[in-house]
């Protein structure tokens, strides 16, 4: 297979005009060379944190705190789960799974409520799709057993300590949230030695010299954070010391699109397009464990091609702000997982 167009090449995603070439599932070449096509061929998305069972309560809980809407183990989002039965759950998750494919996304790291049969019922919800949920198994051992690893909630709900350890031994991936409202529980969740931290709104000076020193990365969801009212993290400081990919959160109170999440980050966020564009990509799938996120030989074809002659995109001078910035699912030419 060949696609051709302007691609975004490698990790400064370089615009040149040319072909890559498709071979079982992996990039075989990026050839540059002059062609017709208008097209514009980027990495799909990687989406690096999600909530999917929240798809049964989209825009649930208006004028709710935080706390209120998904704070375990009542908070507004886990009473919906409860009252839930697990069709309707398969149901809403596969529907969010399959806009996100019709979007670009080719993987998500999804926090999965329900202990082992919920790790059961959204791998029931993706198959034979062609996105590739990275499931982390919430409130058990035994579900980070049955998944890929563990999503924690935060270290002011829970130690950790023993699921950390489990984890860890499993050779599998373990995640927390920190920093969202408040800085408290910033330095228990970093004395887990997280494979990434999520949100780190507000963080102070200690936790920023730690991320110095540790590199722990962490994934920014903004949409998120300006719908909860918890301010915006520091990004440009955050960047400087660590690695920063870009997830959509709960599915409750934003839609799953990669598009929207990177068009608000590039413009609340003190982050430039290429830096906004790799979060959203090549640093999510690094966190993660897989091979995708970029145009280049050598990684798995998750590729998105764009209509670079759709009435939205048409004239456009910088094609990287462009798919960041103003790019969405109506200028979806072909999603190739």
């Amino acid at each position: 297979m060949e696609l051709e167009g302007t691609i975004l090449r490698g990790r400064e995603f370089d615009p040149v005009e040319g072909r890559v070439v498709v071979e079982d599932g992996e990039i075989a070449a990026v050839e540059e060379t002059s062609v017709e096509s208008d097209a514009i061929v980027c990495p799909a998305f990687v989406n690096a944190h999600t909530h999917l069972g929240d798809s049964i309560a989209k825009e649930a809980g208006r004028g709710l705190t935080l706390e209120e809407l998904v704070a375990p183990p009542d908070g507004l989002k886990h009473r919906l789960l409860r009252q839930a039965d697990r069709s309707e759950l398969v149901d809403g998750m596969r529907r969010s799974l399959r806009f996100m494919e019709s979007t670009g996304t080719a993987a998500t790291v999804e926090f999965r409520e329900g202990g082992v049969e919920g790790v059961y019922a959204i791998e029931e919800a993706a198959e034979g799709l062609g996105i590739d949920p990275v499931v982390l198994g919430r409130e058990t051992v035994d579900a980070m057993a049955a998944a890929d690893g563990f999503g924690a909630s935060g270290a002011n709900d829970a130690h950790f300590d023993h699921e950390r350890r489990e984890t860890r031994e499993a050779g599998k991936l373990f995640g927390i949230h920190a920093g969202e409202v408040d800085e408290s529980d910033i330095n228990p969740a970093m004395d887990l030695e997280p494979d990434f931290l999520v949100h780190m709104v507000h963080p102070e000076p200690i936790h920023l010299e730690r991320l110095a020193d540790t590199e722990i990365p962490v994934v920014l969801c903004p949409r998120s954070n300006l719908v909860t009212d918890v301010g915006l993290p520091p990004a440009a400081a955050l960047a400087e010391r660590t690695t920063l990919a870009l997830g959509t959160d709960n599915v409750m109170t934003n839609s799953p699109s990669m598009f929207r999440e990177m068009a608000v980050a590039a413009k609340v966020l003190d982050l430039s397009a290429p830096e906004v564009l790799r979060m959203a990509t090549v640093n999510g799938a690094e966190i993660a464990g897989l091979n995708c996120g970029l145009v280049e030989p050598g990684r798995d074809a998750k590729l998105l091609v764009l209509d670079g002659d759709s009435d939205n995109l048409a004239g456009v001078r910088d094609p990287v702000r462009a798919v960041v910035r103003r790019a969405g699912a109506s200028d979806v030419d072909r999603v190739v997982l």
